[in-house]
């Protein structure tokens, strides 16, 4: 039966337009990561030709620099510091964006939630079942098949901030919310499969540290809003809890995650609030240091691969963790998450969203292709640095991306335009209390 048809009396629409609270979150998020995406791209090409200039000796004595205190297993190049602790900021946020969403955002609401989690569940499942198939010959290659099961949040985020301004709301949602989910995969992928030498010592002290970092910042949280008291007690704290799960052989970008979660959101008798509290007191002072520092630093890097020219790359693209990755983002991410969507479309008595269009979902389905800091990360963890595999996958990574990026402009740009002929923006007199993109939606 046709899904537009009166008769069909879906229960649910898919990708519902969210509340207006939740928009208004999201709009924000998107003109920050636009700034944080635009310096992640411009340092990942200025160490695309730093290292491949005539000074390129300098930019990898720079990476392989290092510097720490060897006692507690930390020196460590300044490339592992940017992927170890740079990065743990970056997770520290996104922690708090999965508490959030699960907890007073639209993944509390199974009708809400079941479409982005399904959806990324599908975008990893189809992209890691592609790079096997192409490598499974290699088990050396093998080992990065996690490579292009990641979404870049500020990345993604950013193209569709600059192409998409009058897309609606509810795929602004879809696309930050499978992405969450999506890093929430990824966490856990690193966390199983690329922890090695698990030192359980170390485990028993990260659950002190933890512990007491909760539950300070729980009971506390009014005298933690204050700058130096977050940064004087909080912080020492964090340190030591991310220390710890450094020294006990899980990936040190697990314990931001963990921290994130332990951070309270604004409450009340009626539980969790949105809006305030000391979570968003963090969120609002280290998200400028994650998209304006840590991201680009990391990305700079790790982006950093010597192609040999015109015949190296040629080299680079003929072979088959390079082949693996490509295809697998621009080709198995689209497949599997719009996959996802249409199946569920036909295993349940549901139905898209008025607003939005089968090839609006293909459009930001194209986004989810572009893996950069997560996918860059789990390329480090699975063939480490300066060596023919790791340029191989950072060069599928970049270029991947890239074509994501521009397929999913090519698609998106006409839909933004229809949009924005069909949507003409009211006069604020004209829009009244409740008005709004959230106004699309209807369950």
């Amino acid at each position: 039966m046709d899904q537009n048809s009166p008769d069909a009396r879906p229960r649910f629409f898919l990708l519902g337009g969210g509340s207006s609270s939740e928009l208004l979150r999201i709009g924000s998020i998107l003109r920050k990561e636009t700034v944080g995406g635009a310096l992640l791209v411009a340092a990942a090409i200025i160490a695309l030709i730093w290292a491949n200039s005539s000074l390129s000796a300098g930019y990898f004595q720079l990476r392989d620099f290092r510097v720490g205190y060897e006692p507690w297993h930390l020196e460590l190049s300044l490339g592992e510091w940017a992927s170890d602790g740079l990065l743990a900021i970056f997770f520290f946020l996104v922690g708090l964006e999965l508490k959030r969403e699960f907890l007073i955002g639209d993944l509390r609401e199974p009708s809400k939630s079941v479409v982005p989690v399904a959806a990324a569940a599908g975008g990893v499942t189809v992209p890691a079942i592609i790079y096997s198939m192409v490598n499974l010959t290699s088990p050396e290659t093998l080992r990065g098949w996690a490579i292009p099961t990641a979404t870049d949040i500020a990345f993604a985020v950013a193209v569709l901030a600059l192409i998409g301004s009058h897309l609606p709301g509810a795929l602004r949602i879809f696309l930050l919310t499978l992405a969450v989910v999506d890093d929430l995969i990824a966490i856990g992928i690193i966390a199983l499969f690329y922890s090695q030498d698990i030192r359980p010592a170390p485990l028993l002290l990260v659950l002190l540290a933890l512990g007491s970092y909760t539950l300070l910042a729980h009971r506390y949280r009014r005298f933690f809003t204050t700058r130096a008291a977050a940064w004087l007690i909080l912080l020492p704290l964090g340190a030591a809890a991310w220390v710890l799960v450094h020294n006990s052989g899980i990936h040190a970008t697990v314990a931001g995650v963990i921290l994130g979660f332990a951070v309270p959101l604004a409450s009340s008798q009626c539980g969790p609030q949105p809006g305030g509290g000391l979570a968003e007191i963090l969120e609002h002072r280290l998200r400028p240091v994650s998209a304006g520092i840590a991201v680009p630093v990391f990305a700079f890097f790790a982006a950093g691969v010597q192609v040999g020219g015109r015949d190296g790359i040629g080299s680079l693209f003929a072979n088959p963790v390079t082949l693996g990755i490509i295809i697998a983002l621009v080709v198995g991410k689209p497949v599997g998450i719009l996959g996802t969507v249409w199946l569920l479309t036909k295993a349940t008595r549901a139905r898209l969203d008025r607003s939005i269009k089968w090839i609006d979902i293909f459009g930001v389905s194209l986004l989810g292709g572009i893996g950069f800091t997560v996918s860059l990360l789990v390329s480090e963890l699975s063939f480490g640095h300066g060596n023919n595999y790791s340029d191989q996958a950072t060069t599928g990574i970049l270029a991947a991306s890239l074509i994501a990026s521009l397929l999913a402009a090519a698609v998106l740009l006409p839909r933004n335009r229809h949009y924005r002929r069909t949507n003409p923006p009211r006069p604020a007199s004209a829009a009244g209390p409740g008005s709004g993109e959230s106004s699309q939606s209807a369950a």
